[in-house]
C-alpha cells in the first residue's frame, strides 16, 4: 500500500510545525495502523512497514496509540519520537489504579454507535459524547438495526431530546446505500473512530464502509442483544472514499477521566440551571431557591439525566485526583533519581 502525498494519510500543515531541518534529515514522518507487544505497523509515503517502539515510548503515560503520526529513523526501522497530537481518544483503564488507556489519536470524528434494541442506554452515551467532548472530537450518533425495530423513531427521537445539539444518523448497516448518509464525514484524509458496546454492529459497519468483509462478526441473540464481538484490537483501515476509519473492540466498562469544561459540554441544560440558583455554591440538594430543583419538580429536567451527571461528575474528580497523584509521586521519584546520580559523580569525583 502507498500513497503519493501525506495528506491522503492525514497529515495536516500543523504537524511540521513540531518537526526542524534536523528532524528530517534524521527521519521521516509515518502514521500507525496497529500497535503489536513488538511494535508498530506503521504507513508512509513508503508505503506499509514493521517499526520497533523504544520502551520509554511504550511506557509512556499517554501510549502511543492507533492513529498516532511518529518519526522513524530512515538508517533503521526505530521511532525516534512520537509527535504532538490533534485528538486522543482515551477511557479510564478498570481496576483500582486509574490507568488512562489511549484508544485512538488524531480523530476528526467519533461515531457512537448504538443499536435500536435493549441496547439502547442513554446514560451510557452520555458517558460517550463526555469522552468525545474530552478529545475535542466531533460525535456523531449512529443508531443501527432499523431494520429490526419497530420503533426505530422512538428511539431517535428520545437520543434527540435528551442530548440536545449531537448530530444523529439512523440507518441499516447491512444495506450497501445504507452508509450514505456518513458520507460527509468520510472525505479524503479524514479519520474517523468508532465507539458502542458488543455486539451494536459497529464491525459490520465498518465493513460496509470498507467494500469488504474483512472482520467478521458473530450472530448476536437479538432477544436479548447480546452476544460477543470478534475484534480484539485496534485497527486503522482506509475506506474507498479516501478517509481513514479506527475500529475498536466492544466496550464492556468505560470509565471517563473527563475534565470539568467536558461534562459542562455534555450537561450545558444543567449547567445553565444551575447558574439561576440563588447560591452560587448550590448542591442541588435541597437548598433555598435552587433552580435545578425547581427544574425537577416541573418535569423540565429528567432525575436520571441529573442522577448520571453526578455521577460522572464525581467519577470524573476521582481520576483526575489520581492524575495528579500519580504525576506528583512521578516527579518526586525523578528528582530522587537525579539527587542520587548527582550523589554518585560526587563520589567517584573524589
Amino acid at each position: 500500500m502507498s500513497f503519493q502525498t501525506l495528506s491522503q494519510l492525514g497529515w495536516q500543515p500543523g504537524y511540521a510545525q513540531h518537526l526542524t531541518l534536523t528532524d528530517f534529515e534524521a527521519g521521516y514522518p509515518a502514521r500507525v495502523l496497529a500497535v503489536h507487544r513488538s511494535g508498530l505497523s506503521v504507513l508512509s509515503s513508503r508505503g506499509t512497514g514493521s517499526v520497533v517502539l523504544p520502551h520509554h515510548l511504550l511506557e509512556a503515560e499517554s501510549a502511543v496509540a492507533v492513529g498516532d503520526w511518529v518519526l522513524v529513523e530512515h538508517e533503521a526501522d526505530r521511532v525516534m519520537r512520537l509527535l504532538p497530537r490533534q485528538s486522543l481518544i482515551e477511557r479510564v483503564a478498570a481496576g483500582g489504579d486509574h490507568r488512562r488507556q489511549s484508544i485512538a489519536a488524531n480523530v476528526d470524528t467519533l461515531f457512537i454507535v448504538t443499536s435500536c434494541n435493549d441496547d439502547f442506554n442513554l446514560s451510557r452515551l452520555e458517558r460517550y459524547l463526555a469522552l468525545a467532548c474530552e478529545a475535542g472530537v466531533e460525535p456523531v450518533l449512529v443508531f443501527t438495526k432499523v431494520d429490526l425495530s419497530d420503533t426505530a423513531n422512538e428511539y431517535v427521537a428520545e437520543a434527540r431530546a435528551a442530548l440536545g445539539a449531537v448530530t444523529v444518523v439512523a440507518l441499516n448497516a447491512t444495506d450497501t446505500m445504507a452508509v450514505a448518509p456518513l458520507a460527509r464525514w468520510l472525505a479524503t484524509g479524514r479519520t474517523v473512530a468508532f465507539v458502542g458496546s458488543s455486539g451494536v454492529g459497529k464491525s459490520t459497519l465498518t465493513n460496509r464502509l470498507l467494500g469488504e468483509a474483512s472482520q467478521q462478526t458473530r450472530t448476536i441473540r437479538e432477544d436479548d442483544a447480546k452476544g460477543r464481538h470478534t475484534t480484539t484490537a485496534r485497527e486503522m483501515f482506509p475506506t474507498a472514499s479516501g478517509a481513514w476509519v479506527i475500529d475498536t473492540p466492544g466496550m464492556r466498562e468505560l470509565r471517563i477521566g473527563a475534565a470539568e469544561s467536558a461534562l459542562d459540554s455534555v450537561f450545558d441544560d444543567i449547567e445553565a440551571l444551575a447558574e439561576q440558583c440563588r447560591f452560587r455554591d448550590c448542591h442541588h440538594e435541597g437548598d433555598a431557591d435552587c433552580a435545578v430543583e425547581r427544574a425537577l419538580a416541573a418535569g423540565t429536567l429528567d432525575h436520571r439525566r441529573l442522577a448520571n451527571y453526578r455521577k460522572l461528575q464525581r467519577e470524573a474528580a476521582v481520576a483526575q485526583r489520581t492524575l495528579r497523584e500519580k504525576r506528583e509521586q512521578s516527579r518526586q521519584f525523578g528528582a530522587m533519581a537525579k539527587e542520587a546520580m548527582r550523589a554518585k559523580r560526587d563520589r567517584l569525583g573524589r
